[in-house]
């Protein structure tokens, strides 16, 4: 079947809540993606920021059909050796007390809310927690996801939302201390704001929202579903800045292309909070998607995944560094390790530069306020940094900026 006719197929059945680029991908190998006319693209967009290992990396595929040989679902009815092994890797890499799995990461961010009302209404004896999240946040696309996603027009055409949810400044402690009341149960943020624009947080901004927590009986939620396992060049985000979370959700590149999720709890949350009954998933940990945890996780571990992006991120900030150089409309870039948004100038809209990029073989995504993001699978070595920077700086010269 021809690209065309698939695109036309496609625009015909699906609902249309994505502006797609006109390529038809069929293959992956390594970090390249392949599209059914045979041209070969250098992917530094990794699926946003979820296939952390590229495609078909070695071992994985097997673990995935060895899993589907013995047994996909079961409910969470019973146990199974997947969902229990894949709980113990992700609680000793981010020293978490208890896990759920989740089908995505929105619905992990539905869980950590929960999590963070029931806690304040056993602490207090009656329903009414408050939350407190981010301008220019993103959390996910449900009605709780969006009720915490501090910009305006992703929530607005779907208001009323979750009521008592009040947003503060990110990295503006004062606006934090001045959003916070009696029924304040929760503050959500993520580490490094991933779609609002690759903003990392202060790192005396997270210690004092810390200890504002610490102070009135607060959870503090992080969000880690884009920033967290190893893109940051740590485990999580926020090790780098030396604060813990009372909840953290994680998502995308914990399955590795395979759709799961999850929300973390340490031990004082997970004491006072959600009870049997409270929470439930068909789906959510299933041993199929735990497999994929389990071997991803274990592939971190025993291939140094994470050292790889601590070592190899400042080849690619120095890349960047010469990009911004040779093109006066690109105004900087920030982020941290293999998560990079490179700030262009509005009289250049960053589509433009993400279409032009396909043209010559890159995949490069975007975000917010006008950024080009780079989210590669971290296992890019540095020759894929030099091939990432001829290409795009053909593109931007192409495109005379």
């Amino acid at each position: 079947m021809s690209k065309e006719t698939i695109i036309h197929k496609a625009e015909s059945v699906l609902l249309h809540t994505y502006n797609r680029f006109p390529i038809v991908f069929d293959h992956g190998k390594g970090v390249y993606l392949y599209d059914t006319d045979g041209n070969k693209y250098l992917d530094f967009a990794a699926g946003i920021a979820v296939c952390a290992l590229g495609y078909h990396y070695p071992g994985f595929d097997e673990a995935l059909k060895d899993q589907i040989d013995k047994l996909t679902h079961i409910s969470n009815l019973f146990y199974s050796e997947p969902n229990q092994e894949a709980g113990e890797m992700i609680l000793s890499l981010s020293g978490m007390s208890k896990v759920f799995f989740t089908n995505s990461g929105a619905e992990a961010i539905e869980g950590a809310l929960k999590s963070a009302k029931k806690y304040a209404c056993k602490k207090k004896g009656h329903a009414g927690g408050e939350i407190i999240a981010m301008q220019h946040s993103f959390h996910g696309r449900t009605i709780g996801a969006l009720s915490v996603t501090g910009t305006d027009h992703y929530r607005e055409p779907f208001e009323p939302l979750m009521g008592g949810v009040h947003f503060a400044t990110f990295n503006d402690l004062d606006s934090v201390k001045a959003c916070i009341n009696e029924n304040t149960c929760a503050i959500i943020l993520e580490p490094i704001q991933g779609e609002g624009g690759i903003y990392p947080a202060d790192p005396e901004f997270l210690k004092g929202v810390r200890a504002l927590c610490d102070e009135h009986d607060i959870l503090l939620i992080f969000d880690e579903i884009q920033c967290g396992l190893g893109r940051s060049g740590y485990a999580f985000a926020h090790q780098a800045f030396g604060v813990k979370p009372d909840i953290l959700t994680v998502a995308k590149a914990l399955g590795n292309g395979v759709p799961v999720g999850a929300f973390l709890l340490n031990e004082k949350a997970a004491a006072s909070s959600l009870e049997a009954g409270d929470h439930g998933s068909t789906y959510g940990g299933n041993p199929f998607v735990c497999a994929a945890v389990v071997k991803t996780l274990s592939i971190f571990e025993e291939d140094g995944i994470i050292d790889h992006v601590k070592e190899t991120a400042p080849y690619l900030e120095k890349a960047l560094d010469g990009l911004v150089e040779a093109h006066p409309l690109l105004k900087g870039h920030r982020g941290m390790g293999f998560m990079q948004g490179i700030m262009v100038d509005p009289s250049v809209p960053v589509g433009k530069i993400c279409s032009m990029a396909l043209e010559n073989g890159l995949v490069v995504i975007s975000a917010g306020g006008n950024v080009l993001r780079l989210v590669p699978p971290l296992i890019i070595e540095k020759k894929h940094i030099d091939e990432m920077a001829r290409k795009l700086d053909k593109t931007l010269t192409q495109l005379g900026v």
